[in-house]
């Protein structure tokens, strides 16, 4: 926060920028410490991304929702904000790079490097170059997000015919 000035400057865009600028800065710094950590105790990235980065980027979300569960009779908006915060993470997550990866190497070209992480027959496919993914690391991920969901959803139907409670507390009926 020391690094980005004032909103009142140039009607807040140089605060936004600035902010860009350290949330990258930030999200590197922490994206490097995950993968050191990750390596000094023996996991694999994509491990280490779905425990430790994905915990620390929940957090807060988790707070904000608990704060409004227990304000709300039904904790409709605890439930939106979780299932909206996530969304957005997956979506800008995977989305927005991917994009400027697939651009990158639309202008680049087939690079050496590009040849170099290619199969052979995705480098005849496609000669002047494209954006490819390994498979492997998005199945486990996906896997996982999954399981957690229907965990979460399970959980949620069992308070509510089992018990009779909703999120923010006992359910009843409307007058």
């Amino acid at each position: 926060a020391a690094c980005v000035p004032p909103p009142t400057f140039a009607k807040g865009w140089v605060t936004f920028v600035c902010a860009l600028i350290v949330i990258g800065i930030v999200t590197a710094i922490i994206g490097d410490l995950a993968s050191m950590m990750g390596c000094a105790i023996g996991l694999k990235d994509s491990v280490t991304a779905i425990t430790f980065v994905a915990l620390g980027t929940s957090l807060p979300d988790t707070f904000a929702s608990k704060t409004a569960a227990v304000a709300s009779n039904t904790a409709d908006a605890a439930v939106t904000n979780v299932t909206g915060s996530n969304s957005v993470n997956v979506f800008l997550g995977l989305g927005l790079s991917w994009a400027i990866a697939s651009i990158y190497w639309t202008v680049v070209g087939a690079s050496a490097e590009w040849l170099a992480t290619v199969p052979p027959c995705l480098a005849e496919q496609y000669p002047s170059g494209a954006f490819w993914v390994p498979a492997g690391d998005l199945a486990f991920s996906v896997i996982i997000f999954s399981v957690c969901c229907v965990l979460c959803l399970l959980t949620l139907l069992l308070r509510r015919f089992a018990l009779g409670y909703e999120l923010g507390g006992r359910y009843t009926q409307p007058t």
